[in-house]
């Protein structure tokens, strides 16, 4: 039978493990007459010693000063889990800048203070990664800046830290949206057909490529559209293909004003590994239904990547087949929306109304 600890121990226990993540409390330490946060990285206390309080403002009324360590006083510097995760971050782009691969998870760890355990799920937490995904997006980043500037594939994977070709070949159209060679010169070699036609909500353009739709675009203008289509796509050839494409622009725009029906075409849609988890959470929502930013980082696993979240919805390329705007703020009030906020509120009216 197991016995359910008090919250004293298990405040006790968050001290003793330096758990950044626990909050509602700050600790005492008798002999030193100075308070933490839990997850100060200061020498673990003798239990004997500590004294629990609520507040900053109770420890120093009962004599304690606090501690210039994790400053408990201080707002700005209180989120001690952030500092770690951020510092993390910095070491891994440091390593793989200076060719020196990416740290351990071990290492990591104890550069932070925790066990690896705890560690990777404080990270995860906060990116929406693990480390080791947030390494290889670092390395992606690497590899498509220096193709950018001309370095050959080989060079442009050893400069951005992978140990060897293969590695990277192994999700190379994932992380480019392309071949690598393809991708080196300019992405010349990938062709977006689209076409544009009128919709409820103004008109509606579709890029596609061999493998599927790769983009959703709303507006007003079929010229600001294709702007648009060019400024995610800036190195493709894009074709105008209106009369090629008219029945399926009619199957798009039949779709945004009726979600509910489906879309019966497929989609090439390229993204982060954080953001392909947002995209695909949002596509589980159901038509009628809202979340909020919070609820989508909670269903995939990163509560505390709220912003990451919105910035994954921000970034999403098929308006409506992915539905972004089916996610609010906690208030449940309207958030940014690229396609315009009163498109987001037609589209939830016309969803929520059945229409």
């Amino acid at each position: 039978m197991t016995t359910k600890r008090t919250p004293s121990e298990r405040r006790l226990q968050a001290v003793l493990t330096r758990d950044a993540s626990a909050s509602g409390f700050v600790y005492a330490v008798q002999t030193t007459g100075i308070y933490c946060r839990p997850g100060c990285p200061s020498r673990a206390p003798n239990p004997e010693s500590i004294r629990f309080f609520d507040t900053p403002a109770q420890a120093e009324q009962a004599g304690f000063r606090p501690c210039k360590r994790c400053r408990p006083d201080d707002p700005i510097h209180g989120d001690i889990a952030s500092d770690r995760v951020v510092n993390a971050c910095r070491a891994m782009e440091r390593a793989l800048a200076e060719g020196q691969g990416t740290p351990s998870l071990e290492t990591l760890a104890q550069e932070a203070g925790l066990s690896p355990s705890h560690f990777q799920r404080l990270f995860k937490s906060h990116v929406g990664l693990t480390p080791n995904e947030y390494a290889r997006s670092v390395r992606d980043e690497r590899v498509r800046a220096a193709l950018a500037q001309g370095q050959s594939v080989t060079e442009a994977i050893y400069t951005a830290g992978f140990g060897s070709p293969s590695r990277f070949y192994e999700h190379a159209d994932k992380a480019l949206g392309m071949a690598p060679a393809a991708y080196r010169k300019g992405g010349r070699g990938m062709v977006i057909r689209f076409a544009s036609a009128d919709c409820f909500l103004g008109q509606v353009l579709a890029g596609i490529t061999d493998q599927g739709v790769c983009a959703i675009e709303l507006g007003d203008d079929r010229v600001a559209l294709v702007q648009a289509l060019r400024d995610r796509f800036p190195r493709a050839e894009l074709r105008d293909a209106q009369d090629e494409l008219a029945p399926l622009l009619a199957e798009v725009a039949d779709f945004v004003r009726h979600p509910d029906k489906g879309l019966d075409l497929p989609l090439d849609i390229q993204g982060t590994a954080f953001q392909q988890r947002v995209w695909r959470e949002l596509a589980r929502i159901p038509v009628g239904e809202t979340r909020t930013y919070s609820d989508v980082a909670r269903a995939i696993g990163s509560p505390k990547a709220i912003r990451a979240v919105a910035a994954a919805c921000a970034s999403n390329p098929l308006a409506v087949a992915v539905p972004c705007h089916r996610v609010l703020r906690k208030s449940g009030e309207l958030a940014g929306y690229r396609w315009g906020l009163d498109r987001k509120k037609v589209l939830l009216d016309n969803e929520q109304n059945g229409d």
